[in-house]
């Protein structure tokens, strides 16, 4: 993050913002303090007040305040030198390729994009140092992967931003791939596709999930998870992350189950072998032993 300057005005402890319409105050000099316009709709009188009683009071400083940013807060830059990252073609697939939460190595992300290994490492520094992605070291490699799930979602949300397009005649191998991804892949460390959105819908169906006013899983639907899928109580508990949380499918455009229950889920789907994955990338199916599971336990059929 960049040095932000300390405000010209020092605020209030117990300031807060707030939206005015009414009434205006004029400015007046004063040795102490610097003041402000301020709208304070609770007054039908003109005052003049020092700007950090303004701010203390929920007023709307007019164009000619105008204080530094907070500290806490991203500045326009900040925001342009992230956007800017996956501005570059080679490194927003490279992201796209970490979408599935595996750790690569230099070498295979430089074939991946087809790039040289030169090039490809001048990307990933850049995307390690955007804080994009984290490195990870074991003996003389090194591995690269999604810094955390914040940045597969942000990858995911800005992906189902874009307008569907139709597969273009690109060759077999590549609308072949294409089609893959849309039946089932690994969005992180969750099930997406409509793999995923369908598992998503069967638990809703069942009162296992609850849309109706956000994403939440239900009391049924923890026993669900700790008793027919075999997770255990410490599986479920709270922690960095929400226990459920909906996450907007890029080629759906409905909402998958992500989250520590989403991430579980997948486990359980990989480690009973009802799913495997096709090739080295994202891109799942189901198995035989996974149609029959589903169909016992979601009522689930027809799913390739």
């Amino acid at each position: 993050m960049h040095p932000v300057a300390d405000a010209a005005i020092p605020a209030d402890a117990s300031g807060t913002g707030g939206t005015m319409n009414a009434g205006s105050v004029k400015t007046a000099s004063a040795a102490s303090s610097p003041r402000i316009r301020c709208i304070r709709p609770r007054y039908g009188r003109d005052l003049s007040v020092p700007a950090e009683q303004c701010l203390a009071e929920n007023g709307v400083m007019t164009a000619d305040y105008h204080p530094a940013p907070a500290p806490d807060l991203a500045s326009a830059s900040d925001l342009a030198s992230l956007v800017s990252l996956l501005a570059d073609e080679t490194r927003a697939a490279i992201c796209l390729a970490l979408l599935d939460g595996r750790a690569w190595t230099a070498g295979e992300l430089a074939a991946h994009t087809r790039v040289a290994p030169s090039t490809a490492t001048e990307h990933l520094h850049r995307l390690v140092d955007g804080g994009l992605l984290a490195e990870r070291r074991q003996g003389r490699h090194r591995y690269v992967q999604l810094a955390d799930p914040s940045v597969a979602h942000l990858l995911e949300d800005l992906s189902a931003r874009l307008e569907p397009r139709q597969d273009s005649a690109r060759g077999l191998r590549a609308v072949t791939a294409s089609a893959a991804l849309r039946s089932g892949r690994t969005c992180y460390d969750h099930l997406a596709g409509r793999l995923g959105v369908a598992v998503t819908d069967a638990m809703t169906d069942r009162g296992l999930l609850d849309q109706t006013g956000g994403f939440a899983l239900t009391k049924t639907g923890v026993g669900w998870l700790t008793g027919k899928l075999g997770l255990t109580p410490e599986d479920l508990q709270p922690g960095k992350r929400p226990l459920a949380r909906g996450c907007l499918d890029w080629t759906e455009r409905r909402q998958h189950l992500a989250g520590a229950a989403g991430a579980k889920l997948c486990q359980k789907f990989f480690d009973n072998r009802w799913i495997a994955r096709i090739g080295s990338g994202r891109a799942v199916r189901l198995t035989p032993a996974g149609q029959t599971a589903l169909r016992d336990l979601l009522g689930l059929s027809g799913i390739d």
